[in-house]
């Protein structure tokens, strides 16, 4: 491949609520086994790109601990490597990351250290697979600047929240907003974006002279104008993670047989960190019913449509349906939950009642067990 990655995994999010009060939204756990970051990673790893960084910042512990070995997704090479920085107290500069720009800036010499003549820069809280190849192989047959990878959402959808575009016959980009209050188009930008090398270089330097931060805003609509952006649409399985309802459909997405095949059973591969950690154990009195049961569960009541992660302790005479019940959870015995998601290391005392009326309930037991 004749490009090195970057992924954008430090952003904070005040729509994932008590969610991202403790990691980073990119460490988010999804389908019972991965991080919201395996996602992107595995997309680099498949398409042969064998140099990627990482920019963490917000919460980073938890997904530093996770990147701790570059093995799970083949980046451990001689010859490139998995790269992970943090903002840090320079010279030059003792700011944190101001914009997806300024980390890029602040760890140019990623950039000019390297060799390959494409960057393909993506975001860690999307989950969807891609041959970033395909996309390399359209932006040098267009002869494009900027590539930007964009999907037309379904009717209905509030496409609000993120970078509307809209393109010509050709693919051009014609319009690109960020946020608008009134969409012109249901198209919007995926963030993925395949740019040469020395040309973001060249833009991310000129930025940094005039105070400007943002990668979208100050690159992306400045110079929508002035560069050939082209637009790259996938139609496959695409989803941000950007609010709490964000993260409980994209979970609820994989009870859908076709998208676990999907994802799971079609080439290529997802990978993500292993832990040695036992089969799930279906004690007598369980029913498991159009659920994901993790490594490491033991299963004594009922569960329904819910995805349980790794750990879990589910007592006698537990209900649990339509629900999220994250890492390391200990549920007592006689409990009911429904339309919740139940934060990592919780422990329900037994007897409790917790359900979702109006929308996702999150639940949180505060106690001396860690967040991952």
């Amino acid at each position: 491949m004749r490009a090195i990655g970057i992924i954008l995994a430090g952003g904070n999010n005040h729509r994932m609520k008590e969610l991202s009060q403790k990691r980073a939204v990119c460490a988010m756990p999804i389908a019972g086994s991965y991080r919201g970051i395996d996602f992107a990673l595995s997309n680099m790893s498949n398409s042969h790109i064998h140099k990627v960084a990482v920019f963490t910042q917000y919460n980073a512990r938890s997904l530093n601990e996770h990147l701790s070995s570059s093995k799970w997704w083949d980046f451990g090479r001689k010859q490139g490597g998995l790269f992970v920085f943090t903002p840090a107290v320079t010279a030059e500069s003792n700011f944190w990351y101001r914009g997806t720009a300024d980390a890029i800036a602040q760890n140019l010499f990623f950039l000019k250290n390297s060799h390959e003549p494409y960057v393909v820069i993506t975001s860690g809280d999307c989950v969807y697979k891609m041959d970033y190849n395909k996309i390399l192989e359209y932006h040098i047959e267009r002869k494009a600047d900027i590539t930007v990878v964009c999907r037309d959402m379904p009717a209905g959808t509030d496409v609000g929240r993120y970078g509307v575009i809209k393109m010509n016959e050709e693919c051009r980009i014609e319009d690109f907003e960020e946020k608008p209050i009134v969409a012109k188009s249901n198209t919007v930008s995926c963030g993925i974006y395949v740019v040469r090398r020395r040309q973001l270089i060249e833009m991310i330097e000129k930025g940094m002279e005039e105070e400007r931060h943002d990668f979208v805003k100050d690159i992306l609509i400045r110079y929508k104008s002035l560069k050939r952006i082209y637009g790259y649409k996938m139609k496959e399985y695409w989803s941000n993670i950007a609010s709490v309802q964000d993260y409980f459909n994209t979970n609820m997405d994989f009870l859908k047989p076709e998208i676990r095949d999907y994802f799971f059973k079609q080439y290529p591969d997802i990978y993500s960190k292993v832990d040695d950690l036992p089969p799930a154990k279906y004690n007598v009195g369980a029913h498991v019913r159009n659920s994901l049961i993790s490594s490491g569960c033991i299963v004594n009541g009922t569960v329904e449509d819910s995805v349980i992660f790794k750990k879990t302790y589910i007592g006698n005479n537990c209900y649990i349906k339509n629900s999220i019940i994250l890492n390391d959870v200990y549920i007592g015995d006689n409990t009911h939950i429904e339309n919740c998601i139940v934060e990592s290391r919780d422990t329900i005392r037994a007897n409790s009642y917790h359900k979702g009326e109006d929308g996702i309930k999150i639940v949180v037991e505060h106690s001396d067990r860690y967040v991952m």
